[in-house]
Formats: structure tokens, sequence, C-alpha cells
């Protein structure tokens, strides 16, 4: 059985039938070729399938995508514009954030979920807003620097 539901992803609107057990990371990753969000640990503890619910950070891992009719989604892939990166994704590259790269596109969108609440976070902040979202290579220090960078950037309407 496949239930129909409309999905707006990075903008766009998708009408898709789904499984009444098909989880959204699937849609996401399968049916619409957004490969940015990674299957990490599949019980929503790592981060790496991170995506925005109308602009909350959720696991899409642990998310049905019939329950998501309507909705509005945004993956890494719709944060850059116009072929330019968003601040965010730039000052990852510029600190150093970026190693395997794994778990990068989820904590780009804890982050842009916090900044869009909180523009000037403190760094205790900044670690509670990515708290869900494990690293194994950087030690978080280049993490959290590039999310104040961006964040500053965002403030000052600057660019890398």
């Amino acid at each position: 059985m496949r239930i129909p539901i409309v999905l707006k992803v990075n903008g766009k609107e998708y009408c898709l039938e789904v499984k009444p057990n098909e989880i959204l990371l699937n849609v996401l990753r399968d049916r619409l070729h957004l490969t940015g969000t990674k299957y990490g640990c599949g019980i929503g503890e790592c981060g790496a399938c991170m995506v925005l619910l109308n602009g909350r950070p959720i696991a899409s891992c642990q998310t049905l995508a019939v329950c998501q009719s309507g909705q509005e989604i945004t993956t890494i892939e719709g944060l850059a514009q116009n072929g330019k990166l968003h601040p965010l994704q730039e000052a990852f590259v510029d600190e150093g954030a970026v190693q395997c790269g794994y778990c990068t596109s989820g904590m780009i969108l804890s982050a842009k979920a916090l900044l869009d609440k909180n523009p000037d976070p403190t760094t205790d902040e900044i670690q509670e807003a990515i708290r869900g979202n494990l690293c194994r290579c950087t030690g978080y220090a280049n993490i959290i620097k590039a999310i104040k960078t961006g964040a500053r950037r965002i403030r000052e309407g600057t660019r890398g």
C-alpha cells in the first residue's frame, strides 16, 4: 500500500506515493536524490541525517515521510542560493571544520536553526544546539569557530 503525500523540499513541491513505514531519510536520498543527508546510526543519535522541518532540526532517520505531507523541509542542498554557498557553508570550509564531511550537513543545519532564532549565540548555546550531532574527526573546536564565523557573516551580510 502506498499513500500520496506532497513534500516541499528546498522550496520545490514533490508529489509522491510512500509506504506507511517509509522514513523521510530514504525518501530524500533514494527518491529525490538529495544525498547530502546521510544515514549514520539509524536511531536518531548522531545527527548525520539532520534536516530542517519547518525550520526545526529533526532526525530524518526517525521521521515517517507519510506524516510530513504539507511540511517544508530544508536539506543541505537547499542552503546554497544561485550557485553561492550559504555563509555557514563557507565558514565551515574557511575554518577547517570539514574533515571527512559525514557530519557536516547535519552540523550546518543544526547551526542554521540556532542562528535563525539567535543570530549571536554564545559558545554554550552553540554547544547545546549541536549536541545531537556527533563528529569523530574535528574535536568540535573548528566547528564551533565556523558557526561563530558564519553567524558574524550573516549578521554583517558579508561572505568569506
